[in-house]
């Protein structure tokens, strides 16, 4: 029997989930890249759940100080999170141009990139199993195979954020433990394998959760559009084993994001956000400001990601939210502004208190 068997309740569910990853509650940190310091993941694993590094941005060496830093305030479980490589972008110098152009008019004149713009993705995989974390995760597609055997040799076990039961059969597949079914009301972006297809696979949670836990014999991790137990709760009942928050961490102090980006999410409503290219070339959903508005043609990620950095960093020195980078779900008004470790643990008591 799977521990997403139907017949097994949602704390049933859950608890086995717990005792195999070794959590004392259901509840992930999601690895946002830039905004998961070693403070806030240790709190979250200290208070039984699992912490995050969202590594996409960072170096080999720049992991391993991480997960010292981490076991420095922590021995609980912890991810690593990494994207999965688009294929080499297709330049566009008319439309880089135009998107530059754009951009100027938001606080920076972006230089158009060359060169590499990413981390090297083999030495990151090697630097992720090295740090020898709990959990090594995935998001827009599925990690090499040699990669996998790695994990599997060293007992880490492997979680795949999929937005379709396509791409989730896919991870299993491969080999992946458990799916982040990420909903559509997720902030951040959007784990589409396909770059091109992620304005279609937007299915909103409700829908997902069920149908991945029918259809799959791994657990099933619900994220996107949950920051309170009442989210928790319903996400459980689904059909998933565990939960995964992200925009719902972000006004804990141990984020330490921009006091600006903060604010916005404690004053968003559902309908303020909204998917975008414009901040990285990659589907995502954050607040929307005057720089998402009416924007040009993208450029392809990671060179749209490059083009924008000057502006987010300027925005960011000026307090100016309509230039800023503000990632969050649609949930973000539930978000808490409380030490990470005491809102873990009150939103599975109180979520406890929800299930039968």
């Amino acid at each position: 029997m799977t521990i997403n068997a139907a017949t097994m309740s949602a704390t049933g569910r859950a608890q086995a989930f717990c005792d195999r990853f070794g959590l004392r509650l259901p509840i992930l940190l999601a690895p946002m890249a830039g905004s998961t310091p070693a403070a806030l993941a240790s709190a979250v694993a200290n208070a039984g759940g699992m912490g995050a590094l969202g590594a996409l941005n960072t170096t080999p060496e720049g992991i391993a100080a991480w997960a010292g830093a981490f076991r420095a305030q922590s021995n609980g479980s912890f991810q690593i999170n990494l994207w999965i490589p688009d294929p080499p972008p297709v330049r566009d110098a008319a439309r880089e141009a135009a998107m530059a152009h754009y951009l100027a008019g938001h606080g920076a004149r972006p230089a158009i990139p060359e060169g590499p713009l990413l981390p090297d993705f083999a030495a990151q995989c090697a630097a992720m199993l090295a740090a020898g974390p709990t959990v090594i995760s995935s998001i827009m597609g599925v990690f090499p195979a040699d990669v996998v055997a790695a994990a599997k040799a060293r007992g880490i076990a492997w979680f795949a954020t999929a937005t379709t039961l396509a791409e989730a059969r896919e991870a299993v597949a491969a080999g992946a433990d458990a799916i982040l079914a990420q909903g559509a009301e997720a902030g951040g972006h959007r784990g589409a394998f396909d770059a091109a297809a992620a304005e279609r696979q937007v299915t909103g949670s409700i829908a997902l959760i069920p149908r991945f836990a029918d259809a799959l014999d791994v657990p099933v991790i619900a994220t996107g559009g949950i920051a309170d137990a009442r989210g928790i709760a319903a996400a459980l009942t689904l059909g998933a084993s565990a939960v995964q928050i992200g925009t719902g961490y972000l006004r804990c102090p141990e984020a330490a994001i921009h006091p600006v980006w903060a604010a916005a999410i404690a004053a968003a409503e559902p309908e303020d956000t909204m998917v975008t290219r414009v901040f990285s070339g990659r589907l995502g959903r954050g607040i929307a400001n005057a720089v998402t508005r009416g924007a040009p043609a993208p450029a392809d990620y990671p060179v749209q990601r490059a083009l924008f950095a000057p502006v987010r960093a300027a925005a960011e020195k000026a307090n100016n939210p309509e230039a800023m980078q503000m990632w969050a779900g649609q949930a973000a008004r539930l978000a808490a502004a409380e030490p990470a470790g005491e809102l873990t643990a009150r939103l599975w008591a109180e979520a406890r208190a929800l299930l039968p």
